[in-house]
């Protein structure tokens, strides 16, 4: 399976990390080995001092598709989830001031936070009307709506199949509203879409 994720979709998140707004989507990617495993805490990597939650909408594909159209983009998935792109952001910035690939601070292990649960398309009325939400210690940290992302989701899958031939079990994380901010030992970090919780971690 491959974990393609898509940056600076949230023109708030953007600003808030001083970025320039792309002209089209930001992708990256991350290796099935940044998977954090279930009912695991995630530990903070001793390379980094600076390491960011970033909550995300999560699609699972679930057909093979290459070249895929924005119009039938939607039959290529049928579940909702979300996630944390975990970020080491002092080790990005420096990899990035360099002018170097930054997936040392994306794609180490236990990176990747995949919801356990996940809600069937069918049941949301609107895709791009999805508002969802990071809680850090019972305090909402980053909250969130599909409409607000630059490319929406069948937009998405259909750049992504262009250079990617996707494949099913893939999970595509399409981007983090403004809010990021540091983890710290005893953290704990629950994500809800709507009021449906899909996932808590604790961080040690």
């Amino acid at each position: 399976m491959k974990i393609i994720c898509i940056g600076r979709n949230y023109s708030a998140h953007i600003s808030e990390l001083k970025n320039e707004k792309p002209t089209e989507p930001v992708i990256f990617l991350k290796p099935d080995t940044s998977i954090l495993l279930k009912k695991q805490p995630f530990f903070i990597p001793d390379f980094s001092n600076d390491v960011h939650y970033e909550v995300e909408v999560l699609v699972k594909i679930n057909r093979v598709g290459k070249y895929i159209e924005e119009q039938y983009a939607h039959k290529y998935y049928n579940e909702i989830g979300l996630g944390i792109d975990f970020t080491a952001r002092d080790l990005q910035q420096n990899l990035k001031d360099k002018g170097l690939p930054w997936e040392k601070a994306k794609g180490f292990d236990g990176a990747a936070v995949i919801g356990e649960k996940w809600i069937d398309k069918k049941s949301i009325s609107d895709l791009n009307n999805i508002n969802f939400s990071l809680i850090k210690n019972n305090q909402p940290v980053q909250t969130g709506n599909t409409g607000d992302m630059l490319w929406k989701i069948d937009e998405i899958i259909s750049y992504v199949s262009k250079y990617f031939t996707l494949k099913i079990g893939d999970i595509i994380f399409t981007g983090t509203p403004e809010g990021v901010g540091k983890v710290e030992v005893n953290d704990v970090l629950t994500g809800l879409i709507e009021e449906k919780q899909l996932f808590s971690i604790q961080v040690k």
